[in-house]
């Protein structure tokens, strides 16, 4: 297991070829999905071709970024996933936050902690400027662990949905935190 980061109840660590069953546990959810896809059943054939591979492709093209599978430090079980990567068309030093975690993690502080250790190494380690995230203005946990991270809005936008899902008549927020701003503590 080739580990990323740790903090003081995560490991984040590379995706492997064994992680498909896990993903496809994470994607089946239909609450862990209602604000990415409205929380459609999962395609294990979609995670096993695409999802993973992709994952597993930016370890390769960017050093330092990409998607970390979580598990809890003290079981070692599966409880989700970080990235910290540039979007396409962004430059390295603006990488975008994002996570995603079983439902049974909630609540916990697990997507604050993963997140906070995250953006530390990113200024800290990898020459960051400024930390973006993104989601639906409606999902309230999820702007909720931005805010706890230290992050701040910086616009609402709307996208057009190819299958708009209910919220999305409410926009998309875009948090931020730059280097200058963050509070090591």
């Amino acid at each position: 297991m080739e580990i990323f980061l740790e903090t003081d109840r995560l490991v984040l660590r590379r995706f492997t070829e064994a992680d498909v069953d896990n993903l496809f546990e994470l994607n089946d959810d239909p609450l862990v999905m209602r604000f990415l896809d409205g929380g459609r059943p999962a395609d294990r054939g979609v995670i096993e071709a695409e999802t993973l591979p992709a994952f597993l492709a930016y370890y390769r093209r960017f050093e330092g970024y990409g998607f970390w599978a979580a598990q809890e430090k003290a079981t070692g079980e599966f409880i989700g996933w970080f990235h910290f990567r540039p979007p396409e068309g962004a430059p390295l030093d603006e990488p975008e936050l994002g996570y995603r975690l079983r439902r049974s993690s909630w609540g916990l502080g697990y997507g604050t902690e993963g997140s906070r250790a995250l953006i530390r190494k990113g200024f800290t380690e990898l020459g960051v400027r400024r930390v973006t995230a993104q989601t639906m203005a409606v999902n309230l946990g999820s702007r909720r662990v931005m805010e706890k991270a230290g992050l701040r809005l910086v616009r609402t936008f709307h996208l057009e949905w190819e299958h708009p899902i209910e919220g999305t008549e409410h926009g998309e927020v875009e948090y931020a935190i730059d280097r200058a701003d963050w509070d090591p503590a």
